[in-house]
């Protein structure tokens, strides 16, 4: 059972990032996909996630409008694209999965995060 993040670097404000997911060991389609941060000394927080069965969506008020999350079940992976960046993105990204509907309370599974870094 296995998350694993990519795409994360240092983009510059107002730029774009895409970050990516691969899920693998487990039922993609039971499973909500999502993708928390976090901030140094603090805990994550949930900022999107997805319904691999219906598609359903949440966001956070914070990214809402700038970043969008999607999934492809045929590969079983998971995508968060995010623009207009700013600099209270930077943070670390964890991509997680749960048996349950957007959003995503608890995760049961966490990859091990990617860094993302905005400079100003």
């Amino acid at each position: 059972v296995q998350l694993v993040e990519s795409g994360g670097g240092l983009v510059q404000a107002g730029g774009s990032l895409r970050l990516s997911c691969a899920a693998s060991g487990f039922t993609f389609d039971d499973y909500a996909l999502g993708w928390f941060r976090q901030y140094p000394g603090e805990e994550r927080e949930e900022i999107a996630s997805i319904s691999s069965h219906d598609g359903s969506t949440y966001y956070a008020d914070s990214v809402k409008g700038r970043f969008t999350i999607s999934s492809d079940n045929a590969k079983n992976m998971v995508y968060l694209q995010m623009n207009n960046m700013k600099a209270e993105d930077t943070a670390v990204y964890y991509c997680v999965a749960a048996r349950a509907s957007p959003p995503i309370v608890d995760p049961e599974l966490w990859g091990e995060g990617t860094l993302v870094t905005v400079s100003s």
